[in-house]
C-alpha cells in the first residue's frame, strides 16, 4: 500500500490524474487476473512420451479442443486421423497442424456421428486401410441444441455424444485389441452430475424437451459407457477413461446463446477471463492418452490432469450395464465385447 501511494505521487507529477488512476488500478488488478487465469487454466500434461509409430483417431478434430488435441499428439510424432463431418474445415485444420508441427502424417476422414450408416462406413474403411489404432479419442459433441432428430430417429445430443461413439468404439475394437496396449478416451463433462438416464423416454418423445437435461443425460452416458467398457475389457489390454475438459471457449456453446441470448451477451466478455482456451482444455485428453501407468485406473474419471471422483449417478453399474444393452439394440450392434 505504501509503495502504491508513493508510486501514485510520483506519477501524478508527470501524468494527468486520470492516467495515474488507471495505471494504479492496473497495478492492483493485473496480478489478480494473472493468478485467476492460472487457476482457471487447470492442470497441464507434463508427460513427454513420444508417439512415433502410433496411430491416434480423434473425432470432432477440426475445431476447439479436438483440433488442439490433434496438434498436441501430432507434435509427439503420432499418425493422427481426424474424423470430421465437415471435410473442408477439417482439411484447413489438418494443413495448419501439419505446418505447425512438421508432422505430415495427419489425415482426415469423413464421419457423421449423427448417422449410424456413416459410423459403420467409417469403421469399415478404417479397419481395411489402417494398420493399427493405439488411441481412440471420442471428442466430438453437441451441447444444448434444439430438439432435433437424426436420420435414425434419435434425439441429436444422445445420438452424437453417446450412441455414435458407442457404435464407433465397438466397431473399432478389433483394431484396438490388435494394437495393445491401447486406450479409449471419452470426453464427458462435469454436467454428468445431476444427469439421469431415462430408459422409458431416452429421446424426449413424451416428456417436455429440455436442452440441459438432454445434455446431462448424454454426458452421464459417456461416463457410464467408459465404466462398462473398462469392465468388459478387463485383462485384454484396452483401457478406458473419461474426463471433464473444463469450461472452454469453443463453438460448442453456440446453442446456449440461442436459448439464452441475454446470458450469452453478458458472459461474452467475462468468458475471456473465466473460461479455458482450447489448448488448456485439451490437456486432460492428452494426459489420458499418453500418461504411462494409467491402465490400472481404467474406467475412472479425470479432470485437470488428475483423477477425480465421479458423481454418484456415474457409479451405478446396473445402469451402466443396462445402458450398454439398450445402446447396442438401438444401433443394431449384435456382437459386443
Amino acid at each position: 500500500i505504501q509503495f502504491l501511494s508513493v508510486l501514485k505521487e510520483l506519477m501524478a507529477s508527470v501524468f494527468p490524474i486520470s492516467m495515474v488512476t488507471a495505471v494504479c488500478v492496473c497495478v492492483c488488478v493485473c496480478p489478480g487476473v494473472v493468478v485467476l487465469r492460472k487457476w482457471i487454466a487447470g492442470g497441464v500434461c507434463t508427460c513427454l512420451v513420444r508417439l512415433d509409430g502410433k496411430t491416434v483417431l480423434i473425432t470432432g478434430a477440426n475445431t476447439g479442443i479436438g483440433k488442439e488435441t490433434s496438434r498436441e499428439l501430432a507434435q509427439r510424432g503420432a499418425r493422427v486421423v481426424m474424423a470430421c463431418r465437415d471435410l473442408t474445415r477439417a482439411e484447413r485444420a489438418a494443413e495448419e497442424i501439419r505446418q505447425t508441427t512438421g508432422n505430415g502424417n495427419v489425415v482426415i476422414r469423413h464421419l457423421d456421428l449423427a448417422s449410424v450408416y456413416s459410423v459403420r462406413q467409417f469403421a469399415k474403411d478404417f479397419l481395411e486401410t489402417e494398420d493399427r489404432l493405439d488411441v481412440l479419442i471420442n471428442n466430438a459433441g453437441v451441447m444444448m441444441c434444439p430438439k432435433w432428430l437424426t436420420e435414425d430417429g434419435f434425439e441429436t445430443q444422445l445420438a452424437v455424444n453417446h450412441l455414435g461413439h458407442f457404435l464407433l468404439t465397438n466397431l473399432l475394437l478389433p483394431k484396438l485389441k490388435s494394437s495393445t496396449p491401447s486406450r479409449v478416451v471419452n470426453v464427458s463433462s462435469i454436467a454428468h452430475r445431476g444427469g439421469r438416464i431415462d430408459f422409458d423416454d431416452l429421446f424426449f418423445g413424451r416428456r417436455l424437451y429440455s436442452p440441459l437435461d438432454s445434455y446431462r443425460q448424454s454426458k452421464l452416458a459417456n461416463v457410464l459407457f467408459s465404466r462398462e467398457l473398462a469392465r468388459r475389457l478387463k485383462g485384454v489390454g484396452v483401457s478406458s477413461f473419461c474426463l471433464h475438459p473444463g469450461v472452454i471457449r469453443t463453438e460448442l456453446g453456440r446453442h446456449v446463446q440461442g436459448w439464452f441470448p441475454l446470458l450469452g451477451m453478458l458472459l461474452s466478455i467475462p468468458s475471456l477471463l473465466l473460461m479455458k482456451t482450447p489448448h488448456q482444455g485439451c490437456q486432460t485428453s492428452v494426459y489420458c492418452a499418453v500418461t504411462p501407468g494409467l491402465e490400472a485406473r481404467s474406467g475412472r474419471y479425470f479432470s485437470d490432469c488428475a483423477e477425480k471422483e465421479v458423481a454418484p449417478e456415474g457409479q451405478d453399474d446396473e445402469v451402466a450395464r443396462r445402458l450398454w444393452e439398450e445402446s447396442a439394440r438401438l444401433v443394431g450392434l449384435k456382437d459386443t465385447c
